[in-house]
């Protein structure tokens, strides 16, 4: 394609592998997680080559300058060719997982989730509540 064409943004997000379909990608732009130009966008907005699109994936934000359009999703390695990552948003990406690493999500260290009707049968014997119906201190 030409410099002079152009593309629908949420098209162009699809093609470049951000979002694994296009009502996801047009999801995310109505939730105001996509900005082209530093410029709240719609789906249909025309992209050319030159602009910096600014997105979040979850927890990962990206800004990244449009390279080139496709008119077909291809394989990542083409898809990585239509668009060139800022450094800026290269060095927070690695911030961002280096804090991830070092400080996880506390819910994740959980094995176990809620104990079954067996366990919370085994926990009841074992704390031996006798007659009390509730887990209160009787005064």
């Amino acid at each position: 394609m030409n410099a002079s064409e152009t593309m629908r943004l949420d098209k162009w997000l699809w093609c470049a592998r951000f979002y694994k379909t296009r009502s996801l990608a047009t999801e995310e732009i109505h939730k105001g997680r996509v900005t082209v130009n530093g410029q709240p966008a719609k789906p249909a907005r025309d992209l050319r080559c030159g602009d910096t699109v600014a997105l979040r994936q979850g927890p990962v934000a990206r800004t990244v300058c449009v390279r080139g359009l496709s008119q077909a999703r291809g394989p990542a390695p083409v898809a990585q060719l239509l668009y060139e990552e800022t450094p800026e948003s290269l060095a927070a990406r690695e911030k961002a997982a280096e804090q991830r690493r070092l400080a996880p999500e506390p819910a994740a260290a959980l094995q176990e989730g809620r104990p079954t009707k067996r366990d919370r049968r085994h926990i009841d014997r074992a704390q031996d509540w006798g007659s009390r119906w509730s887990a209160s201190i009787d005064e």
